[in-house]
């Protein structure tokens, strides 16, 4: 297999901002040569991660399977994805963790799941976290369902200290947030919805960021959407407090504006949050307080998406285009070695994934694409059976070429 004229967009490359061939066999890179700049310019950086993606396999293969959800993943540019747990049964066993990786086999995207915290994902007692880390599972989580009892979370925090595991939360207080179906402020006044109060995220990033200090463990909070939370885990940060984060392509791109027309395809959790909030977001990104991107992909089928506001299923299915829509939002001003820090370096980090690298010899683990010109239809590489993209049919300039895993690849179409 040869990529040719590839600039590559990896800073811990000898080759970084080159514009190279390369050739790969056997699943490894055998040769990186010189090669004449293209003018229709194309990137190549180790592969994407996707921090926190939900495929519904077991128990609502009616929204997404698991190999819908991996065939998506390839199409989005992600090489490796992290599985949420809300499944039914819940992965919150050893032999469901041994499930998942089974079903997973065979794709060009790498499937690793996160176990659950509270067995059965119900909130009140500890799963066998140390079982499924045996099996594979790469860090803990109860998802959809952040975990509300502190004394359980401080119990999860202190228990995975003994395998240097990592607690993943969405920070959420579930009793603030219920009933609400967007940000509260001045606009959900005005359209007549029930808020969800930013107090509702930043007390729960406040408890677990005090948790996290009495229990000298690892906590990485995804989704984090208000400026006030980036604010927290920059502090955190800078008391030396082991505390990663990571945000969503549509809390980067997207307001609560959006629900003026109450289409259910913007009811998100954490909800959609004002034009400040997104700025503060966007500047977290920049500067590193936000460590890496998770796409949230929450697949629905379409009687969950068809019905008023109120009854719909949350979330958005975004896989397929979140980096389209995540460089267009930020590229202003977050840097492209930035953007491939966010995807590719920190979360290998963060969950201990194989490192990828662009260098002679090593294992191929790439993800190819462009930032203009890529002219990308949201609608030509739909694998994802859900129906809450409310980007299908838009044209972006940047664009996923395709993802080289080992010795399976994936090239899109366009």
């Amino acid at each position: 297999m040869q990529l040719s004229q590839v600039t590559i967009i990896d800073p811990s490359s000898a080759y970084h901002r080159q514009t190279v061939d390369i050739s790969i066999e056997n699943g490894s890179i055998q040769s990186i040569t010189p090669a004449a700049k293209s003018d229709n310019e194309t990137f190549v950086s180790p592969g994407w991660v996707d921090g926190f993606a939900d495929y519904r396999e077991p128990g609502y293969e009616q929204k997404e399977t698991i190999e819908t959800g991996l065939k998506a993943a390839a199409a989005g540019g992600f090489t490796d994805v992290l599985l949420a747990p809300n499944t039914q049964p819940a992965i919150s066993t050893k032999s469901i963790v041994q499930y998942v990786l089974q079903k997973g086999i065979g794709y060009v995207s790498a499937l690793h799941p996160l176990g659950a915290v509270s067995k059965d994902i119900e909130g009140k007692s500890l799963a066998e976290m140390l079982d499924m880390h045996a099996q594979g599972a790469v860090a803990f989580t109860d998802g959809w369902q952040p975990i509300q009892n502190a004394g359980l979370m401080l119990k999860a925090l202190e228990y995975v200290r003994a395998f240097d595991g990592v607690i993943l939360q969405i920070p959420e207080d579930k009793n603030l947030s219920a009933g609400g179906l967007m940000h509260e402020g001045p606009l959900s006044t005005l359209l007549g919805l029930s808020g969800i109060p930013e107090e509702a995220e930043t007390l729960m990033v406040h408890r677990d960021i005090e948790l996290l200090r009495y229990a000298h463990s690892r906590l990485h909070l995804t989704g984090i959407s208000t400026a006030a939370s980036v604010k927290m885990i920059r502090a955190a940060k800078a008391e030396g407090l082991d505390i990663t984060c990571s945000v969503t392509p549509y809390h980067l791109a997207l307001t609560d504006e959006m629900l003026k027309g109450y289409e259910s395809y913007y009811k998100t959790s954490p909800p959609l949050r004002p034009e400040k909030d997104r700025q503060a977001l966007i500047e977290g990104l920049a500067d590193g307080t936000i460590d890496c991107i998770a796409t949230h992909h929450r697949p629905q089928d379409w009687d969950a998406v068809n019905k008023e506001l109120e009854y719909a299923g949350w979330g958005m299915a975004l896989q397929e285009v979140a980096f389209p829509l995540l460089y267009e939002a930020v590229k202003e001003k977050v840097s492209l070695e930035r953007l491939i820090d966010a995807l590719a370096i920190r979360p290998r980090k963060i969950f201990g994934l194989p490192q990828a690298s662009i260098a002679e010899k090593d294992s191929a683990n790439l993800t190819i694409f462009t930032t203009a010109g890529g002219n990308q239809n949201a609608a030509v590489n739909s694998f994802s059976m859900a129906y809450n993209n409310p980007f299908k049919g838009k044209d972006f300039s940047a664009a996923v070429r395709g993802i080289v895993r080992e010795n399976k690849a994936y090239f899109n179409k366009n």
